[in-house]
């Protein structure tokens, strides 16, 4: 992980030179991390991943100058990403919502691999296919990201209240999902 002095002088670079060679050490930076977040934010669909990440990067080199360094650059990154999902989402209004009777066991989350690592691993997956997409977003924000709360509050443009709300939630939810899916 680079520092932050580091991270502010790659941004000055691509800024004040036009370097694309610094904003190349940033991409390679934080595109493994980001492509974690928005595949499992997209519940494992890769091409969608490969997109939204593309488009993430695009604006946040076309957006850099207005980039204030008040928080990490990954945060600010993360913003846009979360931004692109929404808009995808927004464009493609064919959003999949589950019928409050449907159990876990009735799931096909559709990303799951012939080969799955574990039981453990696709319960997961189970789990995370039963949360609303801001549930998903605190989720994998706070225990895959390893996020404050604070940071995941300015990346979602939600109160911190609210992401407390739904990491609660979400892991009642889940809980009850597993639950139900190994009855």
């Amino acid at each position: 992980m680079i520092s932050k002095i580091d991270e502010l002088r790659l941004i000055a670079r691509c800024v004040t030179l036009d370097d694309h060679r610094a904003f190349a050490r940033l991409v390679d930076e934080y595109s493994p991390g980001l492509r974690r977040f928005v595949y499992n934010l997209t519940l494992g669909d890769a091409s969608l991943t490969d997109d939204i990440s593309q488009e993430t990067f695009i604006k946040a080199y076309i957006s850099l100058r207005s980039f204030r360094g008040l928080s990490r650059f990954s945060t600010w990154l993360y913003t846009i990403a979360c931004r692109e999902y929404a808009d995808y989402r927004r464009r493609n209004a064919r959003t999949v919502s589950l019928d409050p009777a449907t159990t876990a066991a009735d799931l096909d989350t559709g990303y799951s691999t012939p080969h799955r690592a574990s039981d453990i691993h696709h319960d997961l997956e189970v789990a995370m296919s039963c949360l609303s997409e801001h549930e998903r977003m605190a989720v994998l924000l706070f225990y895959l990201e390893d996020r404050p709360i604070k940071d995941i509050s300015r990346i979602t443009g939600m109160p911190e209240g609210t992401i407390k709300s739904h990491l609660s939630r979400a892991k009642s939810k889940m809980a009850q999902t597993i639950n139900e899916y190994e009855s």
